[in-house]
């Protein structure tokens, strides 16, 4: 975890890793089951969903400052929770819903909110302390006449006092209201890792975009953005090397993901969002699709027909592109593990070479990748 120390205190240097630290020990801290991280709800971004043994839903809102506004926050996530109801092949709903607000402090009017109040909220406070060796997270829970304390050790790494990331912004908060779950949890994760790799590091925003770099001038360095389309889809850019990232020359890398932590170059775009690759994949995808139902109901009938003929074209491009070492998208690589022998022999040619690509490149890697080039570059 990363601590700042702030006059004789420490704190989490951000919100993103006080919500790592207590999300990795719900167990120990509150006994909750984990379920869900930045989750995407009726328009609402709850911080944690977690369960009882009972299956019970708990949400939790998490601050890693003073905040007035956090049983307000909690009554929308309740809100939007009870009226979509979602994952309920998980949770139960026949049980009410338990809120928990965490902060390290609560301001007079959060206890005035929380008093006239009809929904149960309770309030966990907590303290970062240290001593000689180790750091810990002390949590206390104000509802109990006795104030409950529990304390655990805190695995850290200390940075410099005036090194905090700063938390997302209203925009790309908007931006990833969006998007799903999945997807929040990648983007956030990246952009903390990028933000906290080097203190030069700076977070410049558009409005359809979110770049990284060493400033915004025509002689700035950049390393990594997130662009989102007219239908708000997030798209990870990288600037990685050309020639399926082997070579020294820097461009810059449209990324797909499955947000799981699989990735795959699948070409350069020097600018924009990569109109040429989206229509692309688009078509791709609609013939993929296609081609996979003839194979599988083994429906000849087709074999002359234009989704055929357009299959021979997709693979002899797709090929020429391999030799030539060019990145594949995922559509690509798709087309080509269809096995379409059968229909191959019944027009008289030879067996197709079916490729199978059982490896992937690594998100987290492929970032690390481009923030060691973007360091080389400055």
């Amino acid at each position: 975890m990363n601590l700042i120390k702030t006059g004789n205190s420490w704190k989490f240097a951000t919100e993103a890793d006080l919500e790592d630290f207590v999300w990795a020990n719900l167990k120990e801290l509150f006994g909750l089951i984990p379920l869900k991280r930045q989750y995407y709800v009726n328009g609402q971004i709850c911080d944690i969903l977690a369960l009882r043994e009972n299956k019970q839903l708990v949400v939790l809102e998490l601050k890693n400052a003073e905040d007035r506004y956090i049983v307000q926050q909690l009554t929308r996530y309740y809100d939007a929770l009870h009226e979509v109801k979602p994952l309920e092949d998980e949770i139960d709903y026949q049980q009410p819903i338990s809120l928990i607000a965490i902060k390290p402090n609560f301001h007079r009017d959060n206890f005035i909110d929380k008093k006239y109040h009809h929904l149960s909220i309770d309030f966990f406070e907590f303290a970062v302390l240290a001593d000689e060796f180790n750091y810990y997270f002390q949590i206390k829970n104000l509802d109990l006449d006795n104030e409950k304390v529990s304390k655990i050790e805190i695995p850290h790494q200390d940075r410099e006092k005036n090194e905090d990331i700063l938390p997302p912004s209203r925009g790309l908060m908007n931006r990833l209201a969006k998007c799903s779950s999945e997807q929040q949890e990648g983007i956030l994760k990246i952009r903390q890792k990028v933000l906290s790799f080097d203190k030069r590091m700076e977070e410049i925003s558009s409005a359809v975009s979110f770049k990284y770099g060493n400033g915004n001038s025509k002689t700035s360095k950049f390393c990594a953005e997130f662009y989102f389309d007219s239908k708000g889809i997030p798209i990870i850019f990288l600037w990685l090397g050309l020639k399926n990232n082997s070579s020294d020359r820097i461009s810059r890398a449209r990324i797909w993901t499955d947000w799981q932590g699989n990735a795959l170059l699948e070409g350069y775009v020097p600018s924009g969002i990569g109109a040429k690759i989206n229509l692309s994949k688009k078509k791709l995808s609609n013939r993929v699709k296609i081609m996979n139902e003839i194979v599988a109901n083994k429906n000849l009938t087709y074999r002359t027909n234009k989704y055929f003929s357009q299959y021979y074209k997709d693979r002899n491009r797709i090929t020429r592109k391999i030799n030539n070492s060019e990145p594949l998208t995922y559509e690509e690589r798709q087309l080509l593990e269809i096995d379409a022998n059968e229909f191959t022999l019944v027009r008289g040619g030879g067996r197709l070479n079916t490729y199978k690509f059982d490896r992937y490149d690594s998100l987290n890697g492929l970032v690390e990748v481009a923030l060691e080039k973007w360091r080389k570059r400055l």
